[in-house]
C-alpha cells in the first residue's frame, strides 16, 4: 500500500485532532488504498473491530438502536431521534448526523441538535460509520504499525451510513425532498465525500470543521460535483480550532466561490473544534429549512 509523508501543516493539525479524539497518530492513507484497523487484537470474534467510543452520557431524548451488519456479522449501533412534531402521515426531514473522530452516534445526536430538531419537526440519526474512525467512505488515516485489518474499512464505514439511510426510509415517513447531511471533523469529511458520491440522495450539506486534510488537494473535483448536483454546501468553522486549523478550510471556502457553487460559510470569532458545534447548529438548521431539494 503506498504511504506518503505529511506536510507540517497536516502532522500538527492531525495530532490535534487526534489528541482530542484520545488517539494518536502515525501515518495518512492515499484515496482508494486499504484502510486500518482501530481494534483490540484479542476482541472476541463479532465484535465491533474498533476501540470504544469516548465516554459519551446519551441524550436520554435519543434512542440507541442498533442493526445486524450482513457483510461483516455484526451488530453496530446508531442513535435515533424523532420529534414529538413528526407524524406517520406526512413526510418529514431527515438529517443524518456523522460523529467524529473517536466517538459514536451519541457525539452529535444530543443537546443542542436535539432540541432544534424537536423543534422544528426533524428526524435525526447518527450512525456509527462502522466504527469510531471509519471515516464514511473518505481517506482514512493510518494509525500505528497494526496490520491492517479490515482492509475494506472505507467500504464498511460508507456500507454502514448507507444502511442506516435506507432503513430510516422504510421505517419512518421520510420526506426525500429534505433529506440532508451532515457532520463534525471526521464527519464533515465524510459529509464532503458521501455529499458528492450519493448526490442524489440529500438536499443540502453541512460540514462543521471538516477534517478533509487527504482531500484537500482534490477540493476542486469533489466541490464541483456536488456543485454539478445543485447541492448546496454550508460550512461552519471556529478561528480557533486548533485541530482543524482555519486556513485548512478556508481553501475549502475559496474554491466554493471560486467555482461559483451554491454555498454559505459561517466563521465564528473564538470558536474551537467544540464549541463550533453547538454554537453553528442554529444556522445550519436554519440553512436546511432554506434549501428543500428543487424539483
Amino acid at each position: 500500500m503506498y504511504r506518503r509523508a505529511i506536510k507540517p501543516i497536516q502532522t500538527l493539525a492531525l495530532c490535534a485532532l487526534l489528541a482530542f479524539a484520545g488517539v494518536a497518530v502515525a501515518q495518512e492513507q492515499k484515496p482508494g488504498g486499504q484502510a486500518p484497523r482501530f481494534g483490540d487484537p484479542k476482541s472476541k470474534p463479532g465484535a465491533p473491530k474498533s476501540k470504544a467510543p469516548m465516554t459519551i452520557t446519551p441524550d436520554t431524548r435519543a434512542q440507541q438502536r442498533s442493526y445486524d451488519f450482513k457483510e461483516t456479522n455484526e451488530k453496530l449501533s446508531f442513535v435515533l431521534f424523532v420529534s414529538s412534531k413528526v407524524k406517520k402521515d406526512v413526510k418529514a426531514p431527515l438529517i443524518v448526523a456523522l460523529h467524529g473522530l473517536g466517538g459514536d452516534g451519541n457525539f452529535l445526536v444530543r443537546d443542542r441538535l436535539i432540541d432544534l430538531a424537536e423543534e422544528q419537526g426533524y428526524i435525526v440519526v447518527g450512525p456509527l460509520g462502522y466504527n469510531v474512525g471509519g471515516w464514511y467512505g473518505s481517506p482514512v488515516v493510518v494509525f500505528g504499525d497494526q496490520p491492517i485489518d479490515p482492509p475494506n474499512l472505507t467500504e464498511l464505514s460508507e456500507k454502514d451510513v448507507m444502511n442506516v439511510l435506507e432503513m430510516m426510509r422504510k421505517e419512518l415517513n421520510v420526506d426525500p425532498d429534505r433529506t440532508y447531511l451532515m457532520g463534525h471533523s471526521m464527519g464533515g469529511a465524510g459529509t464532503l465525500f458521501l455529499g458528492q458520491k450519493y448526490a442524489s440522495n440529500w438536499a443540502a450539506l453541512a460540514a462543521i470543521a471538516p477534517a478533509a486534510f487527504l482531500m484537500q488537494q482534490n477540493r476542486a473535483a469533489i466541490l464541483n460535483a456536488i456543485k454539478e448536483a445543485g447541492l448546496p454546501l454550508m460550512i461552519v468553522q471556529g478561528d480557533m480550532d486548533t485541530a482543524v486549523p482555519v486556513g485548512n478550510t478556508r481553501q475549502w471556502v475559496g474554491t466554493m466561490k471560486e467555482n461559483g457553487m451554491k454555498h454559505e460559510y459561517i466563521e465564528l470569532a473564538g470558536g474551537d473544534h467544540g464549541t463550533i458545534i453547538g454554537d453553528g447548529m442554529a444556522d445550519i438548521f436554519r440553512f436546511f429549512a432554506d434549501n428543500p431539494k428543487k424539483r
